[in-house]
């Protein structure tokens, strides 16, 4: 689902909700997750799953064109861990 899916999703359920105001509440909502996420804060949706910020540490990879070695720092990645009811709803039978 792409943003843009994702506020005509919420207008055709909130037809009192204008599609300005909406895109607007979808835009504070990511990046407010954004800021928290780059203060190293975690984002948690009950329910859903929570996303948070691991350390990824340094390393040594190979170029796979040429076969050099090539130094790579440390660095932040997001990390998600799916929520249980999410997790039960996806693997139901």
């Amino acid at each position: 689902m792409t943003r843009s899916e994702l506020i005509e999703k919420i207008a055709k359920k909130n037809p009192n909700l204008l599609l300005g105001e909406i895109e607007r509440i979808v835009n504070v909502i990511f990046s407010s997750m954004t800021a928290a996420l780059a203060r190293g804060d975690r984002v948690e949706f009950r329910g859903f799953g929570v996303f948070s910020i691991h350390q990824r540490s340094p390393r040594i990879a190979q170029n796979p064109r040429t076969g050099t070695k090539v130094q790579i720092g440390s660095r932040n990645i997001v990390h998600f861990k799916v929520g249980k009811e999410l997790h039960e709803s996806l693997n139901e039978k």
